[in-house]
């Protein structure tokens, strides 16, 4: 019988029964990054949660789409290219390929669809024009806003009062807002900002909130089953989407809101403001993408975790542990006396996605297959761990801790650029090497390649 999988829905405060529109598909759409800078470690979990929630529900027998959108076009870019004295887009741009290879060091593989606001300006145009046709938005002086008081069940999502809201817009545009609360869909082009866009009220570009609400839609279609992202973004981001989505197509944009916690470091959100970050190129490159994925499913998705250096080692003891398992073990299939323990896994993950109880059952599975003789099959446990992208734990080659002939060709690689003064070769090569969970260490004969945490 399949599993009832149950996930905490932000808007009803309660787990909620995965009901797909389509039988046996489910849709997931992921807010993404603000590309004005590389992203840091904090910036992972929501791409981390999604596409591991994807594995298990691929693993249910689910057809799943996994959309993450990339932010484009925002205030931040163009501030952080001015000083540099680059165009805001190339600065975008060369963000983008930034967080595309970064992520990727994560070995999640990409989702299914990673649509750029700068690509979806037609849409965001008709969705503006939609609400401003049935007096959701008025244009004001090139600029165009949301009416707030239009939508009666705006605050449900962040269960706030709508008179105790700020929409964090500060001053800007206060003299042509008919409501204080409302915010901006559309702004006028304004000196020293060098992209914009034509628009049937004045050249311009969208504010933040309605792009994520056009690539959605574009995307995965109006009543998709899962919007993840960080829990900073329900309010005002997320409630924002919702409340535009709801007056331009009278519909819900998502069954279910699915909020990750936020990173900390030193008792406070990791953010680029506070100046508390790891860039994630940096963790990979000190820790290994192992440790970290061990790192991200040792904590529950909606609750904070803290990142420092006893997490990390206590991640990277967790993936020892299983390596070690993985020199007594065997291909082939599993004790039938140890099945309840992967049940247990999978109906951990079936409820509100506990990563934590899911791992549990993953150690006491090892610890039991331990106390048997060598030669215990590992289908069980592969089947596991491949859920949470960790499956390559199991082979080999990495279980003995010795580097491959790929490793030691990207070590050869990364020594040539160094002695050629390729720096930023060396660097790409160096992280290419701590995606698969290698670190570079110096030794009397020369650089080695040691597991990331050992």
């Amino acid at each position: 019988m399949p599993r009832e999988i149950r996930i905490h829905d932000t808007r009803t405060g309660e787990r909620t029964l995965l009901e797909p529109r389509e039988p046996g598909r489910v849709g997931i759409y992921s807010c993404g990054p603000t590309v004005y800078n590389r992203i840091h470690i904090g910036n992972a979990r929501p791409f981390v949660v999604p596409a591991l929630l994807k594995r298990f529900l691929e693993h249910e027998g689910y057809e799943v789409t996994f959309v993450a959108n990339v932010t484009d076009i925002n205030d931040k870019i163009y501030d952080a290219a001015r000083p540099l004295g680059v165009a805001s887009d190339q600065l975008a741009g060369e963000m983008t390929r930034a967080y595309f290879e970064d992520t990727d060091g994560l070995g999640l593989g990409r989702p299914d669809h990673e649509p750029l606001a700068s690509g979806t300006i037609g849409p965001i145009v008709e969705l503006i024009q939609d609400l401003l046709d049935n007096g959701s938005a008025y244009a004001v002086d090139g600029d165009v806003y949301f009416r707030v008081r239009s939508d009666p069940a705006y605050g449900s999502l962040s269960h706030r009062s709508v008179d105790d809201m700020d929409q964090g817009e500060g001053i800007e545009g206060a003299d042509r807002k008919e409501d204080p609360l409302d915010f901006a869909l559309w702004k006028g082009e304004k000196e020293g900002e060098d992209t914009s866009w034509d628009a049937p009220w004045g050249r311009g570009r969208p504010g933040w909130h309605i792009e994520c609400s056009a690539m959605s839609e574009q995307t995965l279609g109006v009543g998709f089953e899962i919007h993840s992202g960080g829990n900073d973004l329900i309010f005002p981001h997320h409630e924002n989407e919702a409340a535009q989505t709801r007056r331009a197509r009278g519909a819900e944009l998502s069954r279910i809101w699915m909020h990750n916690g936020m990173l900390q470091m030193g008792g406070e959100k990791m953010a680029k403001s506070v100046g508390n970050i790891t860039s994630l190129a940096d963790a990979l490159a000190e820790h290994g993408r192992d440790a970290l994925i061990m790192f991200f499913v040792a904590g529950h998705y909606r609750q904070p975790i803290q990142f420092d250096e006893t997490t990390m080692a206590q991640a990277a003891a967790n993936v020892r542990r299983i390596r070690e398992a993985a020199r007594r073990l065997a291909p082939g299939p599993s004790p039938a006396d140890l099945a309840p323990l992967k049940e247990r896994f999978f109906d951990a993950l079936a409820d509100d996605f506990n990563t934590p109880i899911a791992l549990a059952a993953v150690f006491d599975w090892v610890r039991e297959a331990n106390r048997r003789e060598p030669g215990v099959g590992d289908a069980d446990l592969r089947e596991m761990l491949q859920v949470l992208a960790l499956d390559n734990l199991l082979d080999a080659g990495e279980a003995d801790g010795e580097p491959d002939a790929a490793a030691r060709e990207l070590l050869a690689q990364r020594e040539a650029a160094r002695a050629q003064r390729d720096f930023a070769e060396a660097d790409r090569l160096r992280d290419e090497l701590a995606a698969h969970g290698w670190q570079v260490r110096d030794s009397a004969d020369g650089p080695v390649l040691v597991r990331a945490g050992s």
